[in-house]
């Protein structure tokens, strides 16, 4: 986020824990606020509210009709879980809600842009829950490697392909290297940085890969035999 989106965000964090203050122990619902502050996008209001939960500023009290409470239980429960999110399930157990009652709080919830359900690579006919504003982990999504939760094998092959050519045609004009045989050898080495440029300017990713994914490549020409992994000890320049 640049510096005119923080402020942004901050300022409207700021209206609303205001206007909630202003209203000391009574509290204010969300369509109150909306009312109060129609300029600002359901968006911007849904996220910095979240702010305000996350951080303990605010919080979701019971009402008269009593729905309040129960979402406030089940948020609280869906935060603890952070990135990795929780699974319908466990939200049940924990909050001692029956599945009809959970389902409208759930609905509510995401209705207001507090929570998102994310499904997983682990189980695609299920989804976990998590905080509306989180991106979530790895472990969730799979990562680079998965679309719609099926393993892109095709693209994990190109990548390979691409990599080892990479790596191959170093190796080959290295063994020409006037410098000599030591010099040759540096000259065959390549870092994980200089693949995630090549593979950036290839443009073959519709995706932004990471240094990481790069080295997941990496590691699997190490295992068909394919390249060899080299550490290098950097030299403090002021050291003798």
């Amino acid at each position: 986020m640049n510096h005119m989106g923080c402020e942004r965000t901050a300022e409207v964090r700021d209206r609303i824990l205001a206007l909630t203050k202003s209203k000391g122990n009574e509290g204010i619902s969300d369509k109150a606020l909306q009312s109060l502050v129609p300029e600002i996008p359901n968006g911007d209001r849904a996220k910095a509210i979240n702010d305000l939960l996350s951080s303990g500023k605010v919080q979701l009290f019971q009402s008269s009709q009593g729905g309040d409470a129960e979402e406030k239980i089940v948020f609280s429960i869906i935060q603890e879980s952070g990135n990795k999110g929780t699974w319908i399930r466990d939200i049940r157990l924990k909050s001692n809600l029956i599945q009809t009652t959970l389902n409208k709080v759930l609905k509510s919830l995401e209705t207001k842009k507090l929570i998102k359900a994310i499904k997983s690579v682990n189980a695609t006919k299920k989804k976990v829950y998590m905080l509306y504003d989180l991106d979530p982990d790895v472990s969730v999504t799979g990562g680079a490697w998965y679309s719609n939760q099926d393993f892109e094998t095709e693209f994990v092959e190109i990548l390979n392909q691409q990599c080892f050519r990479y790596l191959y045609t170093k190796l080959e004009k290295s063994k020409d290297c006037p410098s000599g045989p030591v010099a040759g050898k540096h000259a065959s080495c390549a870092s994980s940085d200089d693949l995630l440029k090549y593979i950036s300017e290839l443009g073959i990713s519709k995706i932004s890969l990471k240094l990481n994914d790069i080295e997941m490549i990496l590691d699997t020409l190490i295992y068909d035999g394919k390249n060899r992994k080299r550490c290098e000890k950097i030299r403090n320049q002021d050291s003798k």
